[in-house]
């Protein structure tokens, strides 16, 4: 990796760092440094531009929408500002843009008008830090942050929802393993994300087997 590309990395990096310093514990820092690590694994059996890979894994939750009333304009531009203000390429600032606008889980569900291999590892690299031991976390603390219950029987999941009707779902921290969690294995992109992803994908469902015997007495 060139000089010039480290020190835009690094630079980045600070910058999302300080940005997100009070953030939610799922949505955090830690959130996005997990994701940068694991993007930057997957890259190394891709052939992508890891500049751009690793620019969007550090930018792509620098404004989530879910935090901002559902604006989801803030975030690419955030990341725009930012960009041009290091005066990073443009076609690097444009891929980078486009990558944060299309990746999320909610715009899969509807027809995507952009993709490359640089998008793919990044969204892969976010999913897994959705599910596994530390996507179980996630679940729960921003349950606990938005006041969500964590398991009501009477609840029952929203399956196939649309974008608008998942933006909108305020349901049981439970129920978001099988509006969301439980369906990323089978929405990864890449061969490394395809192989994490079944074993993390099956330690949650161990967890939510064990989570049924205990709330019923029966473990």
């Amino acid at each position: 990796m060139r000089d010039s590309t480290k020190g835009i990395i690094m630079l980045t990096k600070e910058y999302v760092e300080k940005k997100l310093s009070d953030a939610e514990g799922g949505h955090d820092w830690w959130h996005i440094y997990r994701v940068w690590k694991m993007a930057a694994r997957i890259a190394k059996s891709e052939d992508v531009n890891n500049e751009i890979v690793e620019l969007a894994a550090l930018l792509h939750d620098i404004a989530d929408p879910k935090f901002h009333g559902g604006d989801e304009s803030i975030g690419p531009r955030t990341a725009e500002e930012f960009l041009k203000s290091q005066k990073v390429n443009l076609p690097t600032i444009d891929h980078v843009v486009n990558i944060i606008k299309h990746m999320s889980f909610k715009n899969s569900l509807e027809a995507q008008s952009f993709t490359s291999k640089e998008m793919e590892v990044v969204q892969d690299a976010d999913r897994l830090d959705a599910i596994g031991a530390i996507g179980i976390a996630r679940v729960f603390s921003f349950g606990g942050y938005k006041g969500n219950p964590i398991h009501d029987p009477t609840m029952k999941p929203k399956l196939n929802m649309s974008k608008e009707e998942y933006k909108k779902s305020n349901g049981t921290s439970l129920n978001h393993f099988y509006e969301k969690l439980f369906l990323l294995k089978d929405k990864m992109n890449t061969d490394t994300g395809k192989k994490i992803a079944q074993s993390r994908h099956e330690f949650m469902q161990a967890y939510v087997d064990q989570f049924y015997k205990e709330f019923e007495g029966n473990d």
